[in-house]
């Protein structure tokens, strides 16, 4: 089968459900496949994901340059929620704005190798957790925007690390001792009064468990631009990563708007 590539489509279960996406469509039963040999086959066309246009490369996750200048979906405030000016009225485009960041967000530890801090909206965060590869995640704050959570994330990023190590994550180097209730604690501590009132009463924990038979013990990122044909066993995926057994690893989200071939044995 032949598609533009996204990221893949997952499902919160033990362990976490996932799904290859190509033209938007949700087709391979992705756990159904490890220990099988797939391959991934690129056509060598980049389709911007925003106006559809061909581009010879791909600009943040998935467009072309011009629309990475001028789409809502890779503004400024994506990567830093305290820009975000949805809440005044204002950004790219008011409407996509209003849909997506003057909504309900949280703030949120994870676990992996270490504990980070994130936000996202309140209605995908345990997407959100099983795209980073967490191990266990809990929510710290509930704001009614995106730029409320942006304050509370800058807050904490003195203290606490705002990035996952993906290398770690991928060779399954988590924390073992972790107590994301104890975290939570220290993290609203470390919080200037004002911001203390968005502090969430849900203390619930949540762990994820992914579908992987033999983590690498070093990874070897592959990517289609230096190889075109990317194939193996198939040895589990965690995150938007493909692991196979060789110890390579394959960021599938990375390559959003790839055209690639899909084929399975």
């Amino acid at each position: 089968m032949k598609g533009l590539l996204d990221k893949m489509w997952v499902s919160f279960d033990n362990p976490v459900q996932y799904r290859l996406v190509l033209d938007h469509e949700a087709l391979v039963a992705m756990n159904e496949l490890i220990s099988r040999e797939i391959q991934l086959s690129w056509t060598g066309r980049i389709i911007c994901s925003n106006c559809g246009k061909l581009t010879k490369t791909s600009f943040g996750q998935g467009f072309c340059f011009n629309c990475f200048q001028t789409a809502p979906q890779a503004a400024p405030c994506i990567i830093n929620p305290e820009l975000c000016r949805a809440h005044l009225g204002e950004g790219r485009n008011i409407e996509w704005e209003e849909k997506h960041h003057n909504q309900p967000h949280i703030v949120y530890l994870a676990a992996s190798d270490s504990v980070k801090v994130g936000v996202t909206r309140a209605k995908q965060k345990l997407t959100r957790w099983i795209d980073q590869g967490a191990s266990q995640a809990i929510v710290l704050a509930e704001t009614a925007n995106r730029y409320e959570a942006g304050l509370i994330e800058v807050a904490l990023k003195s203290v606490m690390t705002d990035k996952t190590n993906w290398q770690r994550m991928l060779k399954n180097e988590i924390r073992e001792d972790v107590d994301l209730l104890n975290e939570k604690g220290q993290a609203e501590d470390l919080l200037p009064f004002d911001l203390r009132d968005f502090v969430s009463m849900d203390d619930s924990v949540t762990e994820l468990i992914y579908p992987v038979e033999k983590y690498p013990l070093k990874v070897k990122s592959v990517g289609f631009d230096k190889t075109p044909v990317v194939s193996g066993k198939l040895a589990g995926i965690k995150g938007q990563y493909l692991i196979f057994d060789d110890e390579r690893v394959i960021n599938l989200r990375k390559h959003t708007s790839y055209e690639i071939e899909f084929t399975h044995e």
